[in-house]
């Protein structure tokens, strides 16, 4: 009798550190999205002041205050903005990719097969 309860425990321990590790991948999952949008509106607005003269004014938004800038200026920190954009979503997608090899190991080492209900 004591077996039963035990045995119960330990799947709900399994489910909840499955879960767990699911809802980790799903946020990083989410995160690589917004940053991989963030990068695509830094390219386009790139490609958009590129032809432009560098002494007309443009506006950006800094911190939620709108500035008025030369294209002269703001070009380099969209790069260097860019840049580390790129960075993030690389050190975001390794992270992801660990804790998926981190979770199929577990899984492994669990004996865990997932059912789809």
């Amino acid at each position: 009798m004591a077996q039963q309860p035990a045995a119960a425990k330990k799947q709900q321990d399994l489910q909840l550190q499955y879960t767990t590790y699911k809802n980790t991948l799903q946020q990083i999952a989410q995160k690589i999205g917004d940053v991989e949008q963030e990068a695509e509106e830094h390219k386009l607005v790139l490609k958009t002041l590129d032809p432009l003269p560098a002494d007309r004014k443009c506006f950006r938004m800094i911190n939620g205050v709108l500035v008025e800038r030369t294209v002269e200026d703001v070009i380099p920190a969209l790069k260097t903005n860019a840049e580390g954009l790129k960075k993030v979503l690389n050190d975001l997608v390794k992270q992801y990719q660990n804790k998926q090899e981190e979770l199929d190991k577990w899984k492994k080492k669990n004996n865990v097969q997932v059912v789809q209900s």
